[in-house]
Parts: C-alpha cells; structure tokens; sequence
C-alpha cells in the first residue's frame, strides 16, 4: 500500500475499541503534567483531539497522536515552566517541519541500523512494562480485572475470528461507570477560549538546553522512524519518514502557542492500537471526537481521575507486548536487546549512541 492508496475509513466497534488503545499513555501523562504546571488540561486534550482528526483523514491510517515523552517525563520531574515548554515544542515544531523537506531525514534513515531503531522500540516496550506495574501495584484490583477482560476477549477472539477484540471498550466502560458509582459524576465545565502562550528568551535558551537534545533524538528514532517501519509491519503501508515528520512540526507550531502540549506519533500507540482493534484512520477520528468533547465540556482533571490506573495497567502490558513482538523482527537480535535493556536502565539517548556505536564496528568487522 502506498502513500497514495489510503484506506477508506471504517466505523465499527472494533474501530472504536482500537481508539482507546493510546488512552492509557496519554491521559496518565497529561493529567501529571496538569498537575505540576499551570497548564490547563482542557486545551492539551483540545488539540489532542484536533489533530487525532486531521491525521485520521490524512494518512487514513490509526497514526497515533501522542505527548512527547521526554519533554513530558523531565516536566514532571523538575516542574518546568508553561513558557518552556512551548519554547521547546517551538523549536522541535520548527525543526521536524524543516528536515521533513530535506535530505536530513533520509540521510538519517539510512544511517541509523534498523536493528537500532528495532531496539528503540524494545527499549519503549520494557519501559512501557515498567510503568503498567507502577499502575497495576497501585490499584490491583482493578488491574486484575482488566487483565482477566483483555484474555478472555484473547481466548473469545483465538476460536471466533469474526468476533472483534473489544476489550479496551469494555475496560474503560467498566472504568466510567465504576469511577461515577465511587466519585460521581464530573461537573460540566465549559472550556473558554485559549490565550496565546509567549515565552521568553529565558524560556528558550533553558528549553534549548533542558528538553530539545533527548526528545529530539527521541522523535526522530521512535515518533519517526520506528512508525514508519511499524507501518509496513502492521499495515503494510508506505507512510514515509519525511511525512511523519512533517505533520510533527506543523501539530506543534499550530497547538503549542494555544496552551497544547508538544506533541508527536509513536510506535507504541500504534502498536496499542492496532492490539484492540483500529485498522483505518477511523479509529484516530473516534479518539478525536472523545478528546475535543472532554475538553469542551469537562475541561477539568477530574474527568481525568475518573478512570482507576490500574485499568490504564492492564492495558499497557498488553501494548508492550505487542510493541515488543514487532521489535524483535531485526537484523541483530543481540543489538536489539542490548539497546533495549540500556534504554530501560540508562536511557534512551546513551542506548541510541551505544547502538550506533556497536552496530559500525560490527559493520566494519564483518570479512568482506
């Protein structure tokens, strides 16, 4: 399938159940950053939901729309400012919007090894295993719930091929109705029109050094190149680099001055969800409806709070699983697990530049 030859969108339960494949990376994101920032979370899950949209109809494909992990992750750890946040999603809209139309990206395909990149995606899966634990130890109960769900659905699914895998439908109906029966149900907010974020000088030059570096390299192997190989796995799909990059930097440009949060697409929320059910871009159009209608109406972070973590648990082992599945189709399995294990134990900037290392001594090593 080529670039050209998008999918016709279909509407369907199965489509409907894959667009909550991401929730379960997204919203426990989010909802820390609102709560260590001044940032509103009504305008981050607003253009969430935008671009959930634009991508759907676009690459006709269930392209996820996801935060940016690294900006995210140091936000939360060192409760950066708004200001700096939009310098840097700025700057990387700026910068992934450039090298789409140049040689840059392609000459980065094709130095990176693909058995480096596979073991990006190892290294997300084992760290993606690492924070469902964190959730399903908090909240047992309702993780072993979710787990049970998602295997019978697995069990029902394996002998009728005709029956399509609903769980995370079902996990996150479970988790609503049971969330209104234990807080109530979240008071109506409407969201008021967003203000345009300025940052300073200050802002940049602390962005610049603070979150470009890791989440640049971040994107370009995972957002990037790991979706784009992800693609051809699952899809059989040429969605290019180039493109990838190019909607990165203009999702940026157009909702982080607004108050969004930077923004990027990922193999694991593709894999995610692809595991229960999205198969066109009618699944990223289903996420998109439910993100602008939240954030118009119940623009607080207690819509957020309404769903049990260990049910966002159970659905991230599963995601992993897959993602980790896809990660080991290598050229050098060893390579792969190496930086992925360093990935989980480092990070991924070191995994990334120990990959590369390896994989051209390996290279010139070989007899010819």
């Amino acid at each position: 399938m080529t670039a050209e030859q998008k999918p016709a969108m279909k509407f369907s339960l199965s489509e409907l159940a894959g667009a909550f494949g991401d929730f379960g990376t997204i919203i426990p994101l989010i909802l820390a950053v609102a709560l260590v920032t001044t940032m509103n979370v009504g305008y981050m899950l607003l253009f969430f939901g935008i671009w959930f949209l634009i991508t759907g109809w676009y690459y006709g494909l269930p392209i996820p729309i996801e935060p940016m992990k690294a900006i995210a992750v140091i936000v939360i750890a060192e409760q950066l400012s708004a200001g700096e946040i939009a310098a840097a999603g700025i700057i990387l809209g700026f910068l992934f919007l450039l090298i789409s139309y140049g040689p840059l990206l392609l000459w980065l395909e094709k130095v990176i090894p693909e058995a480096v990149v596979r073991g990006i995606q190892l290294g997300l899966a084992l760290l993606l295993i690492k924070t469902s634990i964190g959730f399903i130890t908090t909240d047992p109960l309702f993780a072993g719930i979710g787990i049970v769900i998602i295997l019978l659905f697995l069990v029902i699914c394996t002998y009728r091929a005709a029956i399509p895998d609903l769980s995370a439908l079902v996990i996150i109906g479970a988790g609503i109705v049971i969330g209104v029966i234990i807080h109530g149900f979240p008071a109506m907010q409407i969201l008021a029109f967003p203000t345009l974020v300025i940052p300073s000088p200050s802002d940049y030059i602390q962005a610049t050094y603070s979150l470009v570096p890791s989440q640049a390299l971040l994107t370009v192997t995972n957002a990037i190149l790991a979706t784009a190989l992800l693609t051809k796995d699952l899809f059989k799909a040429d969605v290019s680099a180039s493109r990838l990059s190019r909607t990165i930097g203009l999702m940026n440009l157009t909702s982080v001055p607004f108050g969004g949060f930077p923004m990027c697409h990922g193999a694991g929320g593709l894999a995610g969800q692809y595991r229960y059910g999205a198969r066109t871009g009618a699944a990223s159009v289903c996420a998109g409806i439910i993100f602008i209608v939240i954030a118009l109406f119940f623009a607080s972070a207690d819509i957020l709070t309404l769903i049990s973590v260990g049910f966002f648990g159970a659905l991230l082992v599963f995601v992993a699983l897959e993602m980790g599945r896809h990660s080991v189709k290598t050229s050098s399995v060893p390579l792969t697990i190496l930086v992925g294990v360093i990935a989980l134990l480092v990070s991924m900037t070191v995994a990334f530049v120990i990959g590369i290392v390896i994989a051209y001594v390996m290279k010139r090593a070989k007899p010819v």
